[in-house]
């Protein structure tokens, strides 16, 4: 095993939510980047994700995704990000983590 892993009582601090995408567009001049405008229970926020080569704008507007919600703000490519959207990478693709029933209200708890 790896001796870079956590406890449980760290795992514990990371908050994991659904959230549904409101909007999407392109990071300019970020051939990569994202800007998604989520809304987690009842509060909207942007996060920026590199996932532009993977999924269009239109698919990801209405998605159900899982983010980390606590999350210090980061600011990328000049763009404030307040959260991360879980994804599965492989060498040729990336897959976002999502709720099995679409119909999940964003801001539950992902225990």
């Amino acid at each position: 095993m790896s001796d870079d892993r956590i406890s449980i009582d760290d795992f514990a601090k990371v908050e994991l939510k659904t959230a549904k995408v409101l909007e999407v567009e392109k990071v300019e001049g970020a051939d990569k980047l994202l800007r998604l405008q989520i809304k987690i229970g009842e509060e909207n926020r942007q996060i920026v994700a590199g996932i532009a080569e993977h999924y269009s704008l239109e698919e990801l507007v209405g998605k159900k995704i899982v983010v980390v919600a606590n999350l210090k703000p980061a600011v990328i490519r000049g763009v404030e990000s307040n959260g991360m959207l879980l994804a599965v990478s492989t060498n040729d693709s990336v897959v976002l983590v999502t709720p099995e029933d679409t119909d999940v209200p964003s801001g539950l708890k992902v225990s």
